[in-house]
């Protein structure tokens, strides 16, 4: 432990004894024994997930002052507090390192006491004199760990996806439309395989994309519908021991005038604390979005290979160079930094699939986890989505004549000719041409399989490659 001079601190006492405290520092000594205990990562609890905690405690002391469970400029002095973090105030005071106690008792605890020691000083008063304003007993008046954490949760992912992740995906769907217009009239080879099949519009690729992006839009909406229900009003272990009966329901209404959002108590508000079930669809909706998009960043790399020794279909914007010792190398960076952040999401998914598991009788213990890694999931995805969008996807230019040369020189081609010669006889096609060279035109011509008008129009690539309406 680091000694801290005395008259540079503050004596806190809690049950376990007396410690001393910065006296600059707004957070107490719970949160002084955590920092002690969990020197783990180094990483502190996300913004968003600091917002949702603050949200709560807002909406708990208005309640709580209406209900007169707490005096009105004591909920007056906490929502003050809470305001002025919310627009950046002491942000450097939440310090709890993401690996902590169970339920998150120890970040909960960082959060009541910061806020109890600015409404101190908003009444006028000394930080750490908890007999005016009291971390437990006002700020957190009608609540516990195990509501407001799980509630937490729920909150920072719909913040989450409402401030990052659904305008990404927004702007990423509305970018692949108009490319699939821009390039519905350039065809190409098709590859099942990564061997040639028959030609596709590069345009219907992208729409492709589309129809993906936009269902797993869907998926995610859905999924996250759930986290709509919260279990706040609970208390400790669901009964809602120490709350004021119309306490849950008037948190919950003034979280929707937050969150703009239709916010409901849980019709059991135990099974809303016990249960990780929500988090882990949602979780799992967005690892079934980064699967997809791995495969979309894979597919971009590839139609961009070269640009002399590979397919070089298109071409990525160029955004940084590409080698310390290749002069005038670029690569597929924004598409490389996609799969990697997809990784990340894939395995926070797991992490929060065992978690939620990890529960025992009234309470989950894992929550910390769950939070941490479900809401930088939602941001991280965000945040990858927008930068692909405006970096990479917007930026896409096609080379027709390329893309022609491979659709025309493609053996798959011969596939447009079975109903007409059968199968056999274009198999034997096929082989012929790619042992002698000659084209498959060629080949049908000399063995007087088709005449030349019929082989035209079956060996049409604008019309091989329409898609069913």
């Amino acid at each position: 432990m680091v000694e801290v001079a005395v008259d540079k601190a503050r004596i806190e006492k809690d049950s376990m004894g007396v410690l001393e405290i910065p006296k600059s520092a707004y957070y107490g000594i719970q949160t002084l024994r955590a920092v002690q205990n969990f020197p783990i990562s180094g990483l502190k609890p996300l913004p968003t997930y600091i917002d949702a905690c603050l949200l709560i405690k807002k909406a708990a002391a208005i309640a709580n002052q209406e209900l007169d469970c707490i005096p009105a400029d004591i909920g007056d002095a906490i929502v003050q507090a809470v305001d002025e973090i919310l627009k950046g105030n002491l942000r450097d005071q939440f310090v709890v390192d993401v690996y902590q106690a169970g339920a998150g008792t120890s970040h909960h605890m960082n959060v009541n006491e910061v806020l109890a020691n600015r409404a101190l000083e908003i009444l006028g008063e000394a930080k750490g004199h908890y007999s005016r304003v009291s971390p437990n007993d006002h700020v957190n008046y009608g609540q516990s760990t195990n509501d407001v954490i799980p509630t937490a949760i729920r909150v920072g992912g719909i913040l989450a996806l409402e401030h990052s992740l659904y305008p990404a995906l927004a702007g990423a769907i509305a970018t692949v439309k108009a490319k699939a217009t821009e390039f519905q009239g350039v065809v190409r080879s098709g590859r099942t395989h990564m061997q040639d099949a028959v030609p596709v519009r590069l345009g219907e690729g992208f729409r492709a994309w589309e129809h993906i992006l936009t269902q797993h839009q869907q998926r995610i909406q859905t999924a996250a519908a759930e986290l709509a229900v919260i279990g706040l009003g609970g208390s400790a272990t669901g009964t809602g021991l120490n709350t004021h009966p119309k306490y849950r329901f008037r948190v919950a209404e003034l979280l929707s005038d937050y969150l703009q959002q239709p916010i409901t108590s849980a019709p059991h508000l135990m099974a809303a604390m016990q249960s990780m079930a929500p988090f882990v669809a949602l979780s799992s909706s967005l690892r079934n979005l980064a699967q997809d998009l791995v495969k979309i960043s894979h597919d971009l790399r590839l139609l961009d290979s070269g640009p002399k020794t590979g397919l070089k279909e298109i071409q990525l914007p160029p955004v940084q160079p590409g080698s310390s010792i290749m002069p005038g190398k670029y690569n597929p960076v924004m598409a490389e930094m996609t799969s990697m952040v997809c990784f990340q999401v894939m395995g926070y998914d797991q992490a929060i699939a065992l978690a939620a598991q990890a529960g025992q009788l009234e309470l989950n213990v894992m929550m910390p986890l769950i939070a941490y890694d479900l809401i930088h999931s939602i941001e991280i995805l965000g945040n990858t989505v927008e930068a692909l969008d405006t970096k990479c996807l917007q930026g896409i230019t096609a080379f027709p004549e390329r893309c022609a040369d491979y659709a025309e020189g493609s053996l798959a081609l011969v596939t447009a000719l079975n109903t007409h010669i059968g199968y056999l006889n274009a198999a034997a096609i096929a082989k012929e041409s790619l042992e002698t060279g000659k084209s498959l035109r060629q080949l049908v011509l000399e063995n007087k399989l088709m005449d030349e008008a019929t082989l035209n129009e079956v060996l049409d690539l604008q019309k091989m490659s329409q898609t069913p309406k």
